[in-house]
């Protein structure tokens, strides 16, 4: 242990001589040697903070609603070009009880580049959902519905247990503290060196709290390139209103050529909202013009003219009833 003590302050005296004859010989190189240093370091630390959160279904193995928060993450590498995979991290699905169900919440992050393209353009961000989908479900196992919408809230859940999912940290500080006393030695500080800055060691957690199976930050999935592109399919959205003219209810007609059975098509409804998507061949997502009652809107397929037809109660109408 003394040796390794030695050893391990020779190295840092070595290293801090280095620097003050960089700063006599070359200030100019030393100061940007400094701000590299400052800049990598403000990365390695850098949290990652909640973009928008989607909801859909898990299918298999059991059914239940899922909300999967999509953050930016500035540890997480940008893609080297457009045809390279896009870099992704995936946290451990939990699952979370409420007076109303059960639902899991899935933390994921991407480079803050990657979200900033697909918000502008409407496309990519689809592709790129699409794409996160598919990784949970490689990563994770699971069947999931082909239906999501973005929920109003920026984030399901808490950001400190995000921050703890995807980054790995413990809950409990003094815990963490208590470890690092008894198993960080100066010998295991020295073999974990950085010989590189665009790699860095990682605190190893207690058994059972691993950040995921595979123990790596960044998982790499297929580029959007492969993502296939789904049409608009024509459509008629209209307001039903009563002798007052007061609006009583919404009408969706959608034309789905092709279509031949309701099995293909996947409905998705919130108050405020639709997607409808068929056969990964038509997506159709919709605002709707005022919030409707879910619990009584009804859908229909008509086989031989290949159309669905959607009607919505509007949700203020059912409460005046009620009332």
């Amino acid at each position: 242990m003394e040796e390794s003590s030695k050893g391990l302050l020779t190295q840092v005296t070595q290293f801090w001589n280095l620097l003050d004859d960089l700063a006599e010989s070359d200030p100019e190189r030393y100061e940007n040697f400094i701000q590299q240093q400052l800049k990598e370091g403000k990365q390695l630390f850098a949290t990652p903070e909640p973009q928008f959160c989607l909801q859909t279904r898990i299918l298999k193995p059991r059914e239940k609603t899922l909300f999967i928060n999509v953050c930016q993450w500035k540890r997480i590498p940008a893609p080297q070009s457009a045809t390279h995979p896009v870099p992704i991290r995936v946290g451990r699905p939990e699952d979370i009880s409420e007076t109303s169900g059960v639902y899991t919440v899935i933390d994921v992050a991407y480079h803050s580049d990657v979200l900033q393209a697909a918000e502008k353009d409407q496309v990519k961000k689809d592709q790129l959902i699409r794409m996160t989908m598919t990784c949970i479900e490689e990563r994770l196992q699971f069947t999931l519905s082909h239906s999501y919408h973005i929920a109003k809230l920026k984030i399901k859940g808490s950001i400190q247990k995000m921050k703890q999912n995807l980054m790995g940290i413990q809950n409990d500080f003094t815990d963490l503290k208590e470890k690092v006393k008894k198993e960080l030695t100066l010998e295991q500080i020295r073999n974990s060196t950085v010989s590189s800055p665009d790699h860095f060691p990682l605190l190893t957690l207690p058994n059972g709290q691993s950040s995921d199976k595979a123990g790596c930050l960044i998982e790499e999935i297929c580029s959007t390139e492969t993502q296939v592109e789904m049409k608009t399919p024509t459509y008629e959205l209209k307001t039903v209103k009563d002798q007052n003219e007061k609006p009583l209810i919404i009408e969706l007609t959608v034309e789905l050529p092709g279509i031949h059975s309701v099995s293909l098509c996947d409905l998705s409804v919130s108050e405020d909202d639709l997607l409808i998507e068929a056969s990964e061949k038509y997506r159709l997502h919709l605002n709707l013009p005022e919030s409707i009652d879910t619990q009584m809107t009804t859908a229909k397929f008509f086989k031989e003219k290949a159309t669905l037809i959607i009607t919505m109660p509007l949700l203020f109408r059912q409460e005046h009833l009620v009332l």
